[in-house]
């Protein structure tokens, strides 16, 4: 499958769970990723997972692979050149994304990962970054299934969510909702409320 052909995407954040179910979807579409994982078991789990597609790394060499610096290896992915760009960018949160913006191509677009991100800030960085073309979205993952969670209430639908629906509307809003940016989207069984 070459859905995501040609794609460059940077996914920061956390790592396990929806930031490699995220990573799984565009590598298997055929993107070149970037992901940063912040333990070494992380890393080790997102080579495994990932192969040679994506390049794995801490998220305090992220900034400086996209540089073209020398941060240490993990994966083998597209990622040699110096002075990476990236079209697509998932993060867990605005201060997670905010230092890689510089990174990110004019036209592409930014994906906020966060449980609670905030309308009015995800409104604000959309505005903020129009006029490069970049569109900001967000999705607001609720009641999803961890491995070793507690007991939670269910929500609406009446069973947890898994990391790989929030990652369905992430890649949505990244590459197929291409007029819509400021957006908050919530994937939790109906949950929230208006």
């Amino acid at each position: 499958m070459t859905k995501y052909a040609r794609r460059r995407a940077v996914v920061v954040g956390e790592a396990g769970g929806i930031g490699l179910a995220i990573a799984k979807r565009l590598v298997e579409g055929g993107a070149s990723v970037l992901l940063a994982a912040r333990t070494a078991e992380t890393r080790a789990l997102a080579v495994t997972e990932l192969g040679s597609a994506a390049r794995v790394v801490a998220p305090s060499a992220v900034a400086e692979v996209l540089a073209g610096g020398t941060a240490p290896r993990t994966g083998t992915g597209g990622h040699d050149r110096p002075g990476l760009r990236a079209d697509l960018l998932f993060a867990d949160a605005i201060p997670t994304a905010r230092p890689l913006l510089p990174y990110v191509e004019d036209g592409g677009a930014i994906v906020l990962t966060s449980p609670t991100p905030c309308p009015d800030a995800v409104r604000a960085l959309a505005a903020e970054l129009a006029a490069r073309g970049i569109r900001v979205n967000a999705v607001a993952p609720g009641c999803i299934e961890a491995p070793g969670s507690g007991a939670v209430p269910l929500p609406p639908l009446g069973r947890l969510g898994a990391a790989e629906e929030v990652a369905r509307a992430a890649l949505f809003l990244a590459t197929e909702a291409t007029f819509t940016t400021g957006a908050r989207l919530p994937v939790d069984g109906g949950l929230a409320r208006p």
